[in-house]
């Protein structure tokens, strides 16, 4: 018989007959985990343990250990959850329910509201459905076999969504399970008995398609498991979430907020949430120009010729504002900071002496994201990007992706980040720029991650039109996953602004260029330092470091003093010199996330010392001035 060679991710091959299915390879090599997996990763693609295998492949077993595992059983679930609606409210529409950053959503369009206790009255029916241990099968159709089909259901949404896809090809997919068909790229779990625990969270309203202009859906969250543990876990971590919500601690904290007389999606940082984006920028300035980074300004408005020329009134028409006539010119908001930066280089003739050249930029740009998805701090219309461009030749590249790795990790670890998600997206079905560049920029970009130890999943086909790119998610005090750093390679902007330096040989060459961003967003990163710290900032970022409790009036004049002192060595101090007992001051010291406060009642001001409380943590005694100085001071310094 015909054999094919399969790698597996420990280095091992093994010859299989060819037409073999995926799951009839696990049994023979991992039969011990067999009831743990749920789909597997061949050649980058995530796929059906039911698809057969033709050619020789890289296949790597996934589990719900793994993102990309529990992405399937979450989409999987989803289905089922999409099934037990219809069958318990007829009539009801589907539009869309993908996997999501932890379990995922269906949304529907129902001509009745769902109330909470349909949460419990459908999660019964997806028990039901479960317990069919009904396979999910996959059918490649016509399209307009398909459309027709679900014409015939009235399921308007998923019709539109054929009629785009139909662009693309004759073809699409379809998967079907016990009694339930729908339109889905996939892949899913083996059947519906992997689903061993789930729980349905909560009713939300979604736009069809994110847009307010479009029919306000129905959308139900819910998350799975592979043991009821786990989802135990889940729902502790769900409680605490909502105990560390940035949106809530921001008011509490008065750190920032949004104004509805600006406008939806506009963050006004306030004096406190300024001060610590003031410490991250100006501690990430500090590290980028000993890191060899070149600080730029760049404006935030440009002539719509600059955005046709990069591309974006193509291709990102949707994400801008609309164009200002001035001066009987048009323009435009900027919604990435990209083309200055190319400007900036292009302003001199350039050598392959000058490079590496890396421009580095806190630039704030302008989206128009639809209303229906902005939240907090996360997604939002007007945000900062901690952006940079290198331009390289091609043999300084990989050095300078490593560079990129080197202080990424540096930067992160800083702000209390240990753990890491890392993702390497390649080439997609629809990418400009040579095949053999492309080969070569994941290359470099898979030898870096590699030198640098780091562990990553392969996303193929999933990187960016213009080039592929390193995704790097951090996890925080809770588990949760959260994107943070990207670098990207880019074969289009280089291309439509020629951009060029002189080589050794004389010629002009193309340099290679890299956008990198650390933070992603100062917003997004902000709520996301919320969250990991529930507000309570260590003692170099927080806006207050000390407060100053007399517990009676007559201890007041010697507080001030305290805190002239302590402000002439450097600290951020305030006075509650309320008239308050001495227990609701510090309680409401604690609640404001205060990293220190210091007592003062009589025996303090007759010694000259203080009675030192740490946030979280409570009485660590009697201390001398000084010596209280140096242990704050020094935490400030290590950053702790």
């Amino acid at each position: 018989m015909d054999k094919i060679k399969v790698s597996f991710p420990d280095g091992k091959q093994k010859e299989f007959p060819r037409g073999i299915t995926l799951a009839g390879i696990a049994r023979e090599v991992q039969p011990e985990a067999l009831n743990e997996i749920l789909a597997a990763q061949v050649n980058g693609y995530v796929m059906d343990l039911f698809r057969p295998l033709e050619n020789d492949a890289s296949v790597q077993f996934l589990t719900f250990k793994e993102r990309l595992g529990k992405e399937v059983l979450w989409h999987s679930t989803a289905h089922v959850m999409a099934q037990a609606v219809q069958e318990l409210f007829p009539g009801t529409k589907l539009a869309i329910g993908p996997p999501i950053e932890e379990g995922f959503y269906y949304d529907f369009d129902k001509e009745s509201a769902f109330q909470p206790e349909d949460l419990s009255k459908i999660e019964a029916r997806m028990k039901d459905i479960i317990d069919e241990d009904a396979a999910f099968k996959r059918e490649e159709v016509l399209a307009r076999e398909v459309k027709e089909f679900f014409k015939k259901r009235n399921e308007d949404y998923k019709v539109e969504l054929i009629s785009d896809l139909e662009q693309n090809g004759d073809t699409v997919s379809i998967y079907k399970h016990s009694r339930f068909v729908d339109l889905c790229r996939g892949p899913h779990i083996p059947s519906t008995k992997k689903i061993k625990a789930f729980k349905l969270l909560q009713i939300a309203g979604a736009y069809w398609r994110g847009s307010e202009k479009n029919q306000m859906l129905q959308r139900i969250y819910g998350v799975s498991y592979p043991s009821q543990e786990l989802l135990d876990e889940f729902l502790k971590r769900q409680e605490e979430a909502k105990r560390r919500d940035h949106r809530k601690l921001g008011k509490e904290l008065d750190l920032f907020s949004i104004q509805e007389e600006a406008g939806p999606g506009l963050i006004f940082w306030h004096p406190k949430g300024a001060f610590v984006r003031h410490q991250i920028e100006s501690y990430m300035k500090d590290l980028l120009l000993k890191s060899g980074y070149q600080l730029v300004y760049t404006p935030h408005i440009a002539k719509i010729d600059l955005w046709r020329t990069s591309g974006h009134t193509e291709f990102y028409r949707d994400k801008m504002y609309p164009t200002m006539h001035l001066e009987e010119a048009e323009y435009q908001l900027k919604p990435m900071n990209c083309p200055f930066h190319i400007l900036v280089y292009k302003n001199k003739i350039r050598s392959y002496r000058d490079l590496p050249i890396r421009l580095a930029e806190y630039g704030t740009v302008y989206r128009h994201e639809r209303s229906g998805v902005l939240h907090g701090l996360p997604r939002v219309r007007g945000f900062t990007q901690d952006d940079a461009h290198v331009f390289c030749t091609p043999d300084q590249v990989e050095e300078e992706v490593i560079k990129m790795l080197d202080l990424t990790k540096l930067i992160l670890n800083t702000f209390g980040f240990k753990e890491f998600e890392v993702l390497l997206s390649t080439r997609p079905e629809k990418f400009v720029g040579e095949i053999a560049d492309w080969q070569q920029a994941e290359a470099v970009l898979q030898r870096a991650l590699e030198k640098y130890n780091w562990q990553f999943t392969v996303a193929a086909g999933e990187g960016a039109f213009y080039g592929p790119k390193i995704d790097i998610l951090v996890k925080d005090a809770l588990g949760r996953s959260w994107q943070c750093t990207t670098i990207q390679f880019d074969f289009n902007l280089p291309h439509r602004f020629d951009l060029h330096y002189t080589g050794s040989d004389g010629k002009f060459h193309r340099p290679m260029m890299v956008h990198r961003a650390i933070f992603g967003s100062m917003e997004r990163f902000f709520g996301v330092l919320v969250e990991h710290y529930a507000g309570a900032f260590p003692v170099w970022l927080a806006p207050v470091q000390v407060m100053l409790l007399p517990i009676t009036d007559s201890q007041i004049d010697y507080c001030n003093g305290l805190k002239v002192k302590l402000e002439q060595a450097g600290l951020r101090i305030e006075i509650d010199a309320n008239n308050e007992k001495i227990n609701n001051k510090i309680r409401q010291a604690e609640s404001q996330k205060i990293p220190y406060m210091l007592v003062a009642g009589k025996r303090e001001a007759e010694s000259g010392k203080v009675s030192v409380r740490q946030h979280g943590k409570g009485d660590l005694g009697v201390f001398a001035l000084e010596d209280f100085v140096r242990k704050i001071s020094e935490e400030a310094k290590q950053k702790v």
